[in-house]
């Protein structure tokens, strides 16, 4: 037989039996996994309240010989190991849950409750899978130890908190992330999908996730009783002007083949029939990828209430107030270059079939901070299914609807899911942290 031919089939075999091994100390592992996962599960923390979830978290990195920092913009955890001379990658998770009451009838469903930000008690529950992210999280922080002879670099894990608020990774940059601790070659992170199979990865090339903020809008108006409209400047036709008109912004102001969406999600405004109130509340979500859409998209909305406040013949101290929260998050972007090496490293630990292009989303995600900081760092997050098979099947014929990530019922299919997870991650970062 040829020489080439016999040192080719021995490689592919050493690269079989490493691919089996790490699977199988994967397998091995997960009664440890599913212990934590489901401690994670019972005890979610909602934005800003992190805090004995950031220390579980630390816990688990500490006992790996990671160095730990604590506290790190908010309840930020950044654990670091060195293991020789080479590349460094980031591996980020997120830590918080949501202010949801949890409906899954699990055995270890949550029953946790806290404190909103407005002081009111609130159910909690990781219903956006972060739960499924920390175990992840750990188990590849706890195969890449087990398996520090095969890489070599700087290896950083952070525990962001307030990624549903869309604060936290602000605030860890802010707090100085990339100057305290070594900056990143490549950064990587899991979300996982409510809508793939659990076994199954999917990748998207380039803008995966997108700009998001949050937009108050205050109508005024001079109110009085309903039975004399003309003595009133009615705020409430106001703000349904203010509605339509909104709608032209992405229709007719911005390029068809540029993606954007304004929403009214949520309008108040008067306190009985025959009141003609003095103001209107309203709350805008905006999407859009571009920084020239989002620009475009808040500058139309100043102009366009102001004038039709105008036009309504209200005074200039009574137009319309319009705010922009400080929870801005930029667009997620993933190199295309790295997307596209990482995708032949999970077909290797998934198979092809299990691996899915997928196209972009106007869904939101603050990990595209890390990846946006000049000089812009290669970033990469994956979609992770969670859907058990029989319901994956049932709902692709049409005969079962499925929870979206947000909802009371969201329930991953923890085994799959998790070992996928630590899977594909665990090459991930072998691959770009490979010994030469």
């Amino acid at each position: 037989m040829n020489k080439a031919l016999v040192w080719a089939a021995l490689f592919a075999i050493s690269l079989n039996v490493s691919a089996n091994s790490l699977q199988d100390q994967i397998t091995k592992d997960y009664p440890y996994l599913d212990k934590l996962y489901k401690h994670l599960h019972q005890n979610p923390e909602i934005s800003f309240q992190e805090k004995q979830t950031a220390k579980k978290i630390a816990g688990e990195l500490k006992e790996l010989g990671f160095g730990i920092t604590t506290n790190f913009g908010g309840h930020g955890v950044v654990g670091v190991f060195k293991n020789g001379d080479g590349p460094t990658v980031m591996v980020r998770t997120d830590l918080d849950a949501l202010p949801i009451k949890e409906q899954t009838g699990l055995t270890y469903a949550s029953k946790k409750t806290q404190k909103d930000r407005d002081g009111k008690v609130t159910h909690t529950m990781h219903a956006c899978g972060h739960d499924i992210h920390m175990t992840a999280f750990v188990g590849t922080a706890r195969r890449l130890i087990d398996n520090k002879d095969k890489w070599s670099g700087t290896l950083i894990m952070i525990g962001q908190p307030a990624e549903e608020r869309s604060g936290g990774a602000k605030a860890m940059l802010k707090e100085g992330l990339f100057e305290k601790f070594p900056r990143p070659d490549y950064n990587l992170a899991i979300h996982v999908s409510a809508d793939l199979k659990a076994g199954t990865v999917g990748v998207v090339k380039g803008y995966a996730m997108a700009n998001v903020d949050s937009v108050d809008i205050v109508v005024r108006g001079q109110g009085g009783h309903g039975a004399y409209p003309q003595n009133t400047k009615d705020p409430i036709v106001l703000a349904a002007q203010i509605v339509q008109s909104l709608q032209t912004i992405v229709s007719r102001e911005i390029s068809p083949l540029e993606p954007a969406v304004v929403t009214v999600g949520s309008i108040h405004g008067g306190s009985q029939h025959n009141i003609i109130s003095n103001e209107v509340k309203m709350q805008l979500t905006l999407r859009s990828y571009s920084n020239e859409v989002r620009e475009h998209t808040l500058k139309a909305i100043k102009r366009m209430t102001s004038n039709l406040g105008r036009a309504a013949g209200l005074p200039e101290d009574l137009l319309p107030v319009v705010t922009v929260l400080d929870e801005y998050t930029p667009a997620a972007y993933n190199n295309p270059k790295l997307a596209t090496k990482l995708i032949g490293v999970f077909e290797k630990t998934v198979g092809k079939d299990n691996v899915i292009e997928l196209g972009p989303e106007m869904v939101g995600e603050d990990f595209g901070r890390y990846g946006q900081v000049e000089p812009k760092i290669p970033s990469l997050m994956f979609r992770l299914g969670t859907v058990e098979a029989g319901k994956f099947k049932k709902a692709k014929d049409g005969k079962l609807r499925l929870p979206t990530l947000h909802s009371a019922d969201f329930a991953p299919d923890p085994k799959p899911t998790i070992e996928t997870g630590v899977a594909t991650m665990s090459n991930a970062v072998l691959e770009l942290m490979a010994k030469n």
